[in-house]
């Protein structure tokens, strides 16, 4: 028999799940905790589609837990708060990202880098401290220690959520490794979710940008619409080489796998290359090329909730968001399968509250 969600905690939500690795998700009635001391229920208003969402449904990274009910690029409205919070109140708007928890002990976690905790909760696809499984934001609220709960800038648009993923996978790295000095040239491989706030980020700190995509005809788009200086075909044999030692550091988005040293040519001595794509199948790239120039392969994953914080701030100031298309609940799964394709510029959103809204003259609640 199969076990009831419905009735596993308290709070009655609703939310589009699915059941096994077929990936299909239809409308799943679950339930939440009631809100703790220190936690942070929210109405659910918008969330993003992220391309991990894809490999968890299917199980493709070989750690699925089902049902799953995706989504962590969560963006609401406070309704309810605990007695001990402090910073957000009811009519607040917030946002939750790809974590819910952490140990909140560990070296990582006292330098604000939570996303590296060995103990990290993921919104979805995990398990919560009392052992349920973590539910994510294709659905209508949610429940959320306030530590894992970042203030959404009051000028910020609520339907881009995608910010909370794509936009912090992207800013962190080019932060941390330094690459968002003024005047520096950096290389953005691939043009999708993650490509595209890339650019936009990497433009906002003063850098030149070279998109470079294995698709020729994503450079008008490129340079025209996101702002790009320059674009590179991959598979163009005299224009990588012409672009030879011209980077100094690269944001590899790629989530399928793709040669490597092509790249490190690119780069000039002590650049670096960072993955934040994340292929199924292992990538192979020589050792001798990083000798010879000092260097540097590196991976970044997300960020921590003050980094998280701080890029939406960056994010509400430069006016950087990212190029959505906005879907109902009930195209989740026809969105899925574009965005397999890549049929999207650049990241679906689902809007959620819209989702459960009678249409206007009646007063019977959507049914889908």
């Amino acid at each position: 028999m199969e076990k009831s969600y419905e009735n596993e905690h308290p709070i009655k939500a609703f939310g589009w799940a699915t059941r096994d690795t077929s990936g299909v998700l239809s409308p799943f009635n679950f339930s939440r905790r009631v809100t703790g001391e220190k936690d942070v229920q929210f109405k659910v208003m918008y969330c993003g589609i992220c391309h991990s969402d894809l490999h968890q449904l299917k199980n493709e990274w070989g750690n699925s837990k089902y049902p799953m009910v995706p989504g962590h690029e969560v963006v609401g409205v406070v309704t309810e708060v605990g007695s001990k919070v402090e910073k957000f109140k009811v009519g607040d708007k917030v946002g939750v990202g790809c974590m819910v928890g952490s140990c909140r002990k560990c070296e990582n976690c006292s330098v604000d880098l939570e996303n590296y905790c060995p103990r990290q909760i993921p919104t979805y696809n995990g398990y919560s401290l009392d052992g349920t499984l973590t539910f994510g934001g294709y659905s209508d609220m949610m429940v959320s220690d306030e530590h894992f709960v970042v203030r959404w800038p009051e000028n910020l648009s609520m339907d881009a959520a995608p910010l909370l993923c794509a936009g912090i996978t992207t800013y962190s790295p080019l932060k941390y490794f330094g690459l968002d000095k003024p005047g520096m040239h950096i290389g953005v491989v691939g043009l999708g979710g993650l490509g595209h706030m890339a650019v936009k980020f990497a433009k906002a700190f003063g850098t030149k940008v070279t998109v470079i995509s294995t698709s020729a005809n994503k450079k008008q788009e490129a340079i025209e619409r996101l702002g790009a200086d320059s674009f590179l075909i991959s598979r163009d044999p005299e224009q990588m080489k012409a672009a030879m030692n011209t980077l100094d550091g690269i944001i590899d988005t790629v989530s399928a796998v793709h040669p490597i040293l092509p790249l490190l040519m690119l780069m000039k001595s002590h650049g670096k290359l960072v993955m934040v794509g994340a292929p199924e199948k292992p990538v192979e790239f020589p050792v001798f090329p990083l000798l010879m120039g000092r260097k540097l392969v590196a991976g970044s994953c997300i960020g921590g909730m003050k980094e998280t914080q701080e890029m939406l701030d960056f994010a509400a100031k430069h006016n950087i968001t990212p190029d959505v298309e906005i879907v109902p609940m009930d195209y989740v799964n026809t969105a899925l399968e574009r965005l397999l394709k890549s049929d999207v510029k650049y990241r679906f959103v689902l809007d959620v509250d819209a989702s459960h809204k009678p249409p206007r003259g009646t007063n019977k609640k959507l049914i889908f």
